[in-house]
């Protein structure tokens, strides 16, 4: 079955939430996971990599910066960063927060 979702609300249930973040996973997909993080101001996600796991990251409101691996890189509305297999990430909000939606491969490993 095919479904419909908003990028501002893609569904599913809340699987993480405290004073950083709530994050939901959209898991109607056998294969891939639809994730959205709505990251308050000035707060950073935990961080972390997956072996054997790529994902995109699509910014939908707000901007801030992306840690990738040893380097950093600003995002802001718009923007999509693709994630190889293995590299650390983690994003970090601007002043007004950040919402962003990620699409990746299999269960959550974190």
């Amino acid at each position: 079955m095919s479904e419909l979702i908003n990028i501002n609300d893609i569904g599913g249930s809340i699987t993480k939430e405290d004073d950083r973040y709530v994050v939901k996973d959209n898991n109607l997909l056998k294969n891939l996971v639809v994730s959205s993080t709505d990251l308050k101001p000035m707060k950073s996600t935990s961080g972390h990599e997956h072996k054997g796991q790529e994902e995109v990251y699509f910014f939908v409101k707000g901007n801030g910066r992306m840690e990738l691996d040893d380097k950093e890189i600003n995002v802001d509305v718009g923007d999509t960063v693709l994630i190889e297999d293995g590299v650390f990430h983690r994003v970090h909000a601007g002043s007004e927060g950040c919402y962003f939606v990620c699409v990746f491969d299999g269960k959550r490993s974190h």
